[in-house]
């Protein structure tokens, strides 16, 4: 069987945010919601999330908001 092929998106697309009245951080990407402990953690399990979806994300964590 074929290898699928990654589209690849920027991780500037990825939005990572403070939760409120929680401890952690979440990350939303194409109507995609991960949440951790750290925005690190966030992000790794949005690149999990999105390599499903067929698409590899490139960069580093950004910076959250």
């Amino acid at each position: 069987m074929p290898k699928k092929v990654l589209r690849k998106i920027s991780a500037g697309k990825v939005r990572i945010f403070k939760l409120r009245n929680r401890r952690g951080y979440a990350a939303i990407c194409m109507n995609n919601l991960t949440e951790g402990v750290s925005p690190a953690q966030a992000f790794a399990r949005m690149v999990k999330a999105m390599k499903r979806m067929g698409f590899a994300l490139a960069g580093n964590v950004p910076s959250p908001r």
